[in-house]
């Protein structure tokens, strides 16, 4: 059975804030749990807030183009925009939601190196083997809605690769490798929503044999010379 436990209580976050050190005093971990810990906060602790009038769309869509290495599409206040990471979304990450006003959070600088900070300051305190997810709400070129997506892990699988398996009639797979690092933070965001002030989330019972060091950005950022729609 899978469990998806919001981590109550923490404080608000701000720039120089250990996580891992906020997170351990606010629950009890067991083996193999897997944090889902949302952008936002891990983008306030590391300092990734900058000013921003809302009022300036001028000044945001410089910031949108600063963050970027390539738009791919405008229309009136929206730019599809690739990051530096590699990421495909909409303002490059840049984000006025849960802060204050005339502020904007933007992504993580390296949001793999941010989940393995976390996982290993929490198994430096526990001992505990654990993953840790940073999501992101990310929307989807050919579905309507949102929905929340890994940009970096640690200790958990990015990708599961199913290829040289078989179906349950017997039939080899030849393609399917299956996202599990998504399907988690998807699932996380069921407790934690976008205006319930839970930034973390404990997702318990996955199978320990997912549990490996892994990487979000080289695993599933897709390259451009497979990509049949860049």
């Amino acid at each position: 059975m899978i469990s998806i436990l919001p981590v109550e209580g923490l404080p608000e976050v701000t720039s120089g804030d250990n996580l891992a050190e906020l997170i351990a005093g606010a629950i009890t971990l067991q083996p193999y749990d897997v944090l889902v810990v949302t952008q936002k906060v891990v983008s306030k602790a590391e300092g990734r807030v900058v000013p921003l009038d809302p009022a300036d769309p001028e000044a945001r869509q410089r910031l949108v183009r600063h963050e970027s290495v390539r738009v791919l599409r405008e229309r009136e206040e929206l730019t599809i925009a690739e990051t530096r990471h590699g990421f495909v979304c909409a303002n490059a990450g840049v984000d006025q939601s849960n802060v204050k006003s005339g502020q904007a959070t933007l992504l993580p600088t390296n949001a793999d190196r941010s989940a393995r900070r976390i996982r290993d300051a929490l198994h430096a305190r526990t001992g505990l083997q654990l993953g840790v997810i940073i999501s992101d709400t990310f929307g989807r070129a050919w579905r309507n809605g949102l929905t929340d997506v890994a940009i970096g892990c640690a200790g958990i699988a990015a990708l599961v690769d199913l290829r040289g398996t078989e179906d349950a009639l017997g039939r080899k797979l030849t393609s399917t490798e299956v996202c599990i690092a998504d399907e988690i933070a998807a699932a996380a965001e069921l407790v934690k929503g976008k205006a319930a002030g839970i930034p973390v989330v404990v997702v318990r019972g996955l199978q320990s044999a997912w549990f490996r060091e892994s990487s979000v950005r080289r695993e599933v950022v897709r390259p451009h010379h497979l990509d049949l729609f860049r």
